[in-house]
């Protein structure tokens, strides 16, 4: 009963939140505004100044660290990380109802986090475990929360107003913010916001050479990536090619490899 309550809470501040975004673009914007994208002048302003910080600080550092960190340690830092958003991952599907998938990524965690040097090695994959990558955005998605608009936010990237309560839920749940000492904390986020760049070398870098306007590219490509993952690549034949007035959402696209998870914590 309070697990069952807990849920319709969640769901009530996300639909809450989502509305309440909405209405607020509507008083932001014209009418000639992109439905999926009604705070484009705000979001292509932040755009610009992640774009200057990832040109300035970012990518530099992320590249300097691939070219002083040897592969191997590069890869058990990733693998470290993805072992962390399991967890969540695996609380996700168990509030989508996916049993097996749940129960996988609770294995995985316990291999790796056990067998595995606390997550370093991915044990789990070699052993024939698949990795599913949920978060509660998607869960809102499932559970029929709207996405409400897209917005992109300093140094996090692009997002919607559901996905921005799904991080915020999903941060709670990470077991990497729970260290008492915050130096290691803080030391820990950063290291995970160059181990994410540092794996988008090579796709921002195609990204850089193939984008006519970057702003929409980026924009486009993560709402059909979101939409795929929420319905796990199943998508509806009404809306196969179409973007879905209701969520803002759209189908996936051979664009979506450029589009990180964002926000930047997700793995």
């Amino acid at each position: 009963m309070k697990t069952t309550t807990s849920i319709r809470t969640l769901r009530g501040f996300a639909l809450a939140v989502a509305a309440g975004a909405t209405l607020l673009a509507g008083c932001a914007t014209g009418p000639n505004a992109n439905p999926a994208d009604p705070l484009e002048p705000f979001n292509r302003e932040v755009f610009r100044i992640n774009e200057d910080l990832d040109k300035g600080v970012l990518k530099p550092v992320a590249q300097t660290y691939v070219d002083v960190v040897p592969s191997p340690a590069r890869t058990a830092v990733s693998n470290f990380f993805s072992n962390a958003g399991d967890v969540y991952s695996a609380v996700n599907n168990l509030l989508q109802l996916k049993g097996t998938a749940a129960l996988e990524d609770t294995m995985r965690v316990a291999i790796n986090t056990v067998l595995g040097l606390g997550g370093l090695i991915d044990i789990a994959s070699d052993a024939g475990l698949p990795k599913h990558k949920e978060d509660f955005g998607q869960t809102l998605g499932v559970w029929g929360v709207p996405s409400g608009p897209y917005v992109v936010w300093p140094l996090l990237g692009p997002s919607t107003a559901r996905d921005t309560v799904g991080f915020l839920v999903d941060w709670q749940m990470d077991p990497l913010t729970y260290w008492h000492d915050s130096t290691i904390t803080y030391s820990l986020a950063a290291l995970r916001v160059v181990d994410v760049r540092a794996n988008l070398l090579g796709a921002s870098n195609v990204f850089e050479q193939a984008a006519v306007d970057k702003y929409t590219f980026l924009r486009d490509a993560y709402l059909q990536r979101r939409r795929y993952l929420i319905y796990d690549g199943n998508l509806p034949e009404d809306q196969d090619n179409k973007t879905s007035p209701d969520t803002g959402d759209a189908t996936v696209s051979p664009y979506q490899r450029f589009t990180p998870n964002w926000p930047v914590f997700r793995r």
